[in-house]
């Protein structure tokens, strides 16, 4: 059953923005609503964001339905262009026994080709926050609208780049051009290899090439997931590891963008970066116990730890 439509966000409500592929998760026996952005969005919507999608979405029924679902879930559908030249994107989903899913992610779908737009121009000088990845980066005319988005934002906006790597759609080009324009980046214990192969960090230890990370690329955080083992966040000022709670895996689809989407509104609500760790680790356990990558969440994991801001 769909959430309710989140219709009456007060203004104060921070603007979040997902910026990049929506897309369908194709299962043996279903498909469900998918795209890290999209999912970051409707998780962020749950916490009391005003969330828009900046993306692309065919003129067919999974554009439609794919739509439907955002709205749904809280999620402005103003900055989503009908691409009428090509089909709703769409990935294979295979889940090994552990619940980790392995994707076959099609090409020359509708989020290839995001347009700018004057909706676009507007919303970007408007984010409060806002969440990329590599993957919508793989073709030129969304690369080119991604990162004229990024540019148009505010200093002070929060640019979380979830590395999220793909297949070979990723090369050490694009990921240096994010991480030049971020000032907030999350990846997992598996990306952060990939990433010290590709920019020489020392052989250290993974709080130590994080730190490199940091300094080289001016980075406000940097955000490390470890799966069931729980996270390492990063700052200029401290380093905090927290351990994530045992739950019973169904699938572990969004729940990186759960994680993603809970870090960026403790920074807009300026929480304690523990508490952050900690409370991020729970809503991604959460979406680990269920099945869809964006399940409603319950009343007590959409409340911010906001008695312990900073």
């Amino acid at each position: 059953m769909m959430p309710k439509t989140f219709s009456n966000r007060p203004p104060s409500a921070p603007i979040v923005v997902g910026l990049g592929e929506v897309l369908w998760d194709v299962f043996d026996d279903e498909a469900r609503f998918g795209g890290a952005p999209a999912n970051f969005a409707s998780h962020a919507a749950a916490l009391g964001a005003q969330t828009w999608v900046v993306s692309g979405v065919g003129q067919d029924p999974l554009g439609e339905r794919a739509l439907d679902h955002l709205v749904a879930h809280g999620v402005q559908i103003d900055t989503v262009a009908r691409i009428p030249q090509a089909p709703t994107g769409s990935v294979q989903v295979r889940l090994d026994g552990h619940g980790s899913p392995h994707f076959t992610i099609h090409r020359h779908v509708a989020w290839d080709h995001i347009p700018w737009t004057d909706a676009t121009a507007d919303l970007a000088p408007r984010a409060e926050a806002v969440c990329f990845g590599t993957l919508a980066q793989r073709e030129e005319e969304s690369r080119r609208t991604i990162q004229r988005f990024l540019d148009a934002t505010r200093p002070n906006c929060w640019r979380v780049f979830d590395v999220n790597l793909r297949q070979d759609f990723y090369d050490r080009t694009v990921i240096e051009q994010s991480l030049r324009r971020c000032n907030v980046l999350k990846l997992s214990d598996e990306e952060l290899p990939v990433l010290a192969r590709l920019f020489h960090l020392d052989e250290a230890s993974d709080a130590a090439q994080l730190g490199q990370l940091i300094e080289r690329f001016d980075l406000r955080l940097a955000v490390l997931t470890l799966g069931g083992r729980g996270a390492t966040l990063m700052d200029r000022s401290q380093t905090v590891s927290v351990q994530a709670e045992p739950v019973q895996v169904r699938d572990t689809v969004g729940a990186g963008d759960a994680f993603a989407a809970t870090v960026t509104m403790g920074l807009l609500a300026d929480c304690d970066l523990r508490a952050i760790a900690e409370h991020a680790c729970r809503v991604a356990g959460y979406v680990c116990s269920q099945d869809g990558a964006v399940p409603i969440l319950p009343p007590e994991l959409c409340r911010l730890p906001v008695t312990d801001a900073r």
